[in-house]
């Protein structure tokens, strides 16, 4: 059965952002490298299957709609998860990392997708396309050791400097490269998040401990 979720976005969801988790601010190190996959971990639903194109944007870009009126939309926290991570003073470089067998259709869904420029919303705020928020995406089928191979050869960032938040177990294998891997069963949150870098922390030894 198909999995299903409520926790999509949209403009009036997003509430202001002042809580900033305490692993941003805490002044012990946080990953290089935030790296996510798509499917019910960015939003909830396969693109692949579930997904009819053509797609058009609507309301500003807090939701894509398919050919059949379906509506696709990040979850809850993601657009200012995104925001938050690239407004901190060294931001961390982020990415994707899908093995979706329609990667066209998942950069357009990333195109029409938009996130505020700042972590809160205020009257003013702008938007831009959620793909303007990533410094790289890998997205093609195949194992996720070889999206996070690729990762890091264009980046220059080690794998041990790399947390990757994935809802599928067996991407756990990621782990025997270095990478922290962190399991999401209903989507990327703030509490995820958190939990993530906590994780990496622990296994790098940075938690000041």
């Amino acid at each position: 059965m198909p999995k299903k979720s409520t926790q999509s976005t949209s403009t009036a969801d997003l509430a202001p952002q002042t809580n900033i988790p305490n692993v941003f601010k805490d002044g012990l190190p946080i990953p290089k490298m935030f790296a996510f996959d798509l499917d019910y971990t960015l939003w909830p639903f396969w693109v692949d299957t579930h997904v009819t194109p053509p797609l058009k944007a609507k309301e500003g870009g807090a939701k894509s709609v398919d050919r059949f009126g379906e509506s696709f939309a990040f979850y809850r926290d993601v657009a200012t998860i995104l925001a938050t991570m690239k407004s901190l003073p060294s931001p961390p470089l982020l990415a994707t990392a899908s093995r979706t067998h329609t990667p066209d259709l998942a950069q357009t869904l990333l195109k029409q997708l938009t996130v505020p420029t700042t972590p809160w919303i205020p009257a003013t705020t702008t938007f831009k396309p959620a793909r303007e928020f990533f410094d790289q995406h890998q997205i093609f089928p195949g194992d996720k050791k070889t999206h996070m191979t690729r990762l890091s050869e264009k980046t220059g960032v080690a794998f041990e400097d790399i947390l990757f938040f994935d809802d599928e177990t067996r991407n756990r294998n990621v782990e025997t490269l270095g990478v922290t891997f962190w399991l999401v069963r209903d989507g990327v949150t703030w509490a995820e998040v958190e939990r993530g870098v906590r994780e990496w922390r622990r296994r790098n030894a940075k938690d000041g401990k």
